[in-house]
């Protein structure tokens, strides 16, 4: 790699534009289905061959995979990281102020992947603006 190369210069031009599209996106799962001064609680539903767009994480948060499943990570740094998922595994993660994640997940099994996140709004960062179109619609 040349001083000037991108680290995802190996990526296909789908994914490249999909990150620089993404640089700032809050939406760190399918759907919004909770919010309080405290919370943001996301689902993530990942059909087999289907991937996120990518998304920025700002506030400290954990996940919870619901299912087995084997996922692909993409990373700003370029890395590319694939990871089985069993139920019930938890990660928990913080940023200081001014740090965060840029990354997208790609389901390459051939089984549904969901999980559930819940971010902190207290967090060293101000949350980032969610548009109300990925919010869980309560009937009325």
């Amino acid at each position: 790699m040349t001083k000037m190369e991108s680290p995802r210069a190996h990526w296909p031009k789908e994914l490249q534009d999909d990150i620089e599209a993404n640089r700032f996106n809050a939406c760190v799962g399918s759907v919004l289905v909770s919010e309080t001064d405290r919370v943001r609680v996301w689902h993530l539903r990942l059909p087999p061959g289907k991937r996120c767009n990518f998304h920025r994480h700002v506030l400290d948060y954990f996940w919870t995979c619901h299912t087995h499943g084997t996922a692909r990570g993409y990373f700003e740094d370029g890395r590319i990281v694939d990871v089985k998922h069993f139920p019930g595994d938890t990660k928990h993660m913080h940023y200081g102020a001014g740090e965060y994640l840029l990354h997208s997940v790609e389901n390459i099994g051939d089984t549904e992947l969901l999980f559930t996140t819940v971010e902190f709004k207290q967090s060293d960062n101000a949350p980032l603006p969610v548009p109300d179109e990925i919010r869980l619609q309560k009937a009325a």
